[in-house]
């Protein structure tokens, strides 16, 4: 196993070598020998044990072992004790996710300021067992592809070994491990699984660990091939416009089977409510579908996709210099003798009938400016929509103003108050960098 293991690493897991490395000891069987067998590959581990206090003396034992572990092998080891029948209660969780969510929060703190990657210790029966669970609960193809070697900096190297090599080569190592006797309760569905369901698939068929790793390479071949045409209709469809994509939806309506491309294009979102989606293709413009992180706008004859922000409603004061600001975004002012062609990101002013310092301040419900090259006054919401500018656009729109009169509409248009005349003798150009 060792052998192979180091094979693994050389070939799959190169760039592990030389990096700082935080591997996740319980105390049991699958990441202590996972310890040694990076231990003697001179791989840079540091061992990272969670006592969770929820097996009293228990608890209190794994941690031990995992310490005189990292004595015995020399190894460094970071230890955090977790209240998490607590945090449960609080969170309204169960005890099960309570204690990934703190083990999870801990390591990310981790790998944020000292480390590089995260090992963990799952193998194929994890992997197995993950696959059925989803599949009993109903799942798409995402979900049969069970555990990814690599998530990002959550590195799992003993996916390709079964758990009864690991307790094979446990044995032939002479390596002492710590049981959980949670792990014997059947009462949880991973354990009913491993207990009670992969024997008895095991016994129909000899060789259904093998089948199982055959059927996850086919899976995988059909992800990528998904996800491919999945991206080819994305580029054709999503057009990105600053801080949202844009989909028409007579382009969108065309797809078949809808369902299954709604999903494909959407899910990676937060969306899961397919009713509402395909509700809002139906829908007046100006309705919405909200996931925890993005909103699905329609708008018109578009769907209009963007991510949610905590808009504030900050006024920044825009000071008489060179660059009259930075932040949120930047504007330059400079001093010229005339008037050249106009510009969609530059505006020309007679400086003399500007207050400062002016003021950068998103649109307002209510605000009206005259805009350049018409008389009389005209709100900004009717400007918008007679500009054909969407929500999103609208909700992003900042304003430069002198005392409490619109100066610009920054990008779409000046105000005719401000204008240069026959009487201007100073000229200011100001331009905005996108």
């Amino acid at each position: 196993m060792l052998s192979k293991f180091k094979n693994h690493i050389n070939t799959k897991l190169p760039f592990l070598k030389g990096k700082k490395l935080l591997l996740a000891c319980s105390g049991g069987l699958d990441s202590v020998v996972l310890t040694h067998l990076c231990k003697a590959i001179e791989l840079d581990i540091t061992l990272a044990h969670c006592n969770f206090k929820l097996r009293g003396a228990e608890s209190d034992g794994d941690e031990s072992f995992v310490r005189d572990l990292a004595n015995a092998l020399d190894l460094k080891i970071l230890v955090k004790e977790f209240n998490t029948m607590d945090y449960a209660q609080n969170h309204r969780g169960s005890v099960q996710m309570a204690a990934r969510e703190l083990r999870y929060e801990w390591f990310n703190e981790l790998l944020e300021n000292d480390f590089d990657y995260l090992l963990t210790a799952h193998h194929l029966d994890d992997d197995l067992e993950t696959f059925l669970i989803n599949f009993s609960r109903g799942t798409g193809l995402e979900g049969l592809l069970g555990i990814p070697e690599q998530n990002d900096k959550i590195i799992r190297p003993l996916l390709l070994f079964t758990r009864e090599e690991i307790a094979a080569y446990a044995e032939e190592q002479s390596i002492q491990w710590r049981e959980d006797s949670s792990n014997s309760e059947t009462k949880y569905l991973r354990n009913k699984i491993r207990h009670e369901i992969v024997p008895k698939l095991k016994e129909l068929h000899p060789t259904f660990v093998q089948n199982f790793v055959q059927t996850q390479v086919h899976l995988h071949q059909s992800s990528v091939l998904v996800n491919n045409h999945l991206q080819e209709i994305k580029n054709r469809l999503f057009q990105f416009e600053d801080d949202s994509i844009k989909i028409e939806m007579s382009d969108l309506q065309k797809l078949e089977p809808l369902d299954a491309y709604l999903y494909g294009l959407f899910h990676e979102f937060g969306f899961s409510d397919w009713e509402a989606i395909h509700a809002l293709l139906k829908a007046m413009s100006g309705k919405e579908v909200f996931s925890k992180t993005h909103r699905l706008l329609k708008d018109r004859d578009q769907l209009i996709l963007s991510e949610l922000k905590t808009r504030v409603n900050a006024h920044y004061p825009v000071f008489d210099k060179d660059t009259l600001l930075e932040h949120p975004i930047l504007l330059t002012m400079e001093n010229v003798d005339a008037v050249t062609k106009p510009l969609t990101n530059a505006i020309f002013l007679d400086k003399e009938k500007l207050n400062f310092p002016m003021v950068l301040r998103n649109w307002e419900k209510g605000d009206y400016f005259y805009p350049f090259g018409m008389k009389g006054k005209k709100k900004l919401s009717k400007f918008f929509k007679d500009e054909r500018i969407d929500v999103v656009s609208k909700e992003n729109q900042w304003l430069l103003c002198s005392d409490d009169e619109i100066v610009w509409v920054v990008g779409k248009r000046a105000d005719e108050r401000f204008r240069v005349d026959d009487t201007t003798r100073q000229i200011v150009k100001i331009t905005w960098i996108s």
